[in-house]
């Protein structure tokens, strides 16, 4: 675990902070309680109360650009999140763009706005991310327009891009002889993490309600490794452990993120809640594309000259509870460092805001806890893996 004295960095007045970390409560798609609700509101919901929290501070027409991560979409979500950032009173001064890395698009976003103004383009910009996978399903994604005999002829394994993301599930689980109890123990834990956090009102700085609706509604407070032993394999009936219940949720939710310089967070007297420190993405292979936050880790870990021992909090997506599991036991992190609060088995996995979400739910936990430093991290299909190191830093800190 790192200390207070060691990697001590002087203070930069160009270092990237984040001043506002919000979401949207998470709810189950097409049953939960934000179900009818389009992705516009859940992003200017997101928005609106990004820029809430620090208002006394920060004018909505500062902010110099704005990136959403989503992945489901069509072409028209383009219009509706910038129609999303006019209805949340940010003027049309202020530009907004897209991304879709997929699982990872939340992340990327913000990492795409710390990007801008470390290269010194920008000095305040908001990341974040929406979606709604009950207005968008995902069993409603056309197949890609490519050309398919070259594809299928290609010697790197293409195709493999296709194979469903509950198959490369099982591959991870029978290539790295993971059962079906680990995997359900997994599961069972991240709702006994998420529910003890739901009681004990922990997530209540990082939630901005959606009309009435205040709190996430996935997550189920009395699950066992017995009651989940009882469902069966999805993707592989007859040999598979992955279930509807150790896979994430399908889920509605949107998240936003406001980064500046630290010379202007101080200049605005705002508090900093955490410092960017890295990002990587690296690429793993397609039918194992779980394996991702394993690699991804590491390579943001060393851009950062830290190590794992050095990391108090881990918040790993939990895609599925196989790869999460395996990531985890990988890594040779302990338990109690990862997903304190639960992750996506208990939480959901909105694709394109989870993560946001995650960087919300990290700074103000460890604001909390007293931790230093922090990984969020996560698998992203057609095999990849992303992973941002964040600091959150003693109060002497300051310029």
């Amino acid at each position: 675990m790192a200390t207070q004295t060691r990697h001590q960095q002087q203070p930069k007045a160009r270092d990237v902070v984040i001043v506002s970390a919000v979401r949207t409560p998470l709810c189950r798609a097409r049953k939960g309680a934000l179900a009818k609700v389009p992705p516009s509101t859940l992003l200017s919901t997101a928005l609106s109360g990004c820029l809430d929290k620090v208002k006394d501070g920060v004018s909505p027409a500062d902010v110099q650009d704005i990136c959403i991560g989503n992945c489901l979409a069509p072409a028209s979500g383009n219009a509706s999140m910038r129609m999303a950032q006019l209805s949340a009173s940010i003027p049309p001064s202020v530009p907004l763009h897209t991304t879709n890395r997929q699982c990872s698009s939340g992340l990327q976003a913000v990492a795409n706005i710390a990007n801008a103004i470390q290269v010194g383009s920008i000095d305040i910009g908001i990341g974040g991310g929406v979606e709604s996978m009950s207005t968008h399903p995902m069993n409603k994604i056309p197949m890609p327009d490519v050309d398919w005999s070259i594809m299928k002829e290609s010697p790197t394994a293409a195709m493999d891009c296709l194979i469903p993301m509950g198959i490369t599930s099982e591959n991870v689980a029978e290539k790295y002889n993971l059962t079906r109890t680990q995997l359900d123990t997994f599961a069972a834990q991240s709702h006994t993490k998420a529910a003890r956090a739901r009681d004990l009102n922990l997530f209540h700085d990082e939630i901005v309600p959606v009309g009435d609706v205040r709190h996430d509604d996935g997550i189920r407070p009395d699950t066992t490794v017995q009651s989940l032993a009882k469902l069966k394999a999805v993707f592989d009936p007859e040999h598979g452990s992955t279930t509807a219940g150790n896979s994430s949720q399908l889920t509605d939710g949107a998240a936003a993120i406001l980064l500046m310089t630290r010379a202007e967070a101080n200049k605005r007297n705002l508090p900093i809640l955490g410092v960017w420190r890295s990002f990587s993405v690296v690429g793993v292979p397609p039918h194992i594309m779980g394996i991702g936050p394993a690699v991804a880790i590491p390579a943001a870990l060393q851009q950062a000259s830290l190590t794992i021992e050095d990391i108090d909090v881990f918040e790993i997506n939990e895609a599925f509870a196989s790869q999460a599991a395996w990531c985890v036991e990988e890594l040779g992190i302990s338990g109690e460092r990862v997903n304190p609060y639960g992750g996506a088995i208990a939480l959901g996995h909105p694709l394109g805001a989870t993560g946001a979400r995650q960087i919300a739910t990290l700074l103000h936990g460890m604001g909390r806890s007293g931790g230093r430093f922090g990984v969020v991290s996560m698998c992203v299909g057609t095999g990849m893996g992303a992973a941002a190191v964040l600091e959150v830093e003693p109060s002497f800190s300051r310029l």
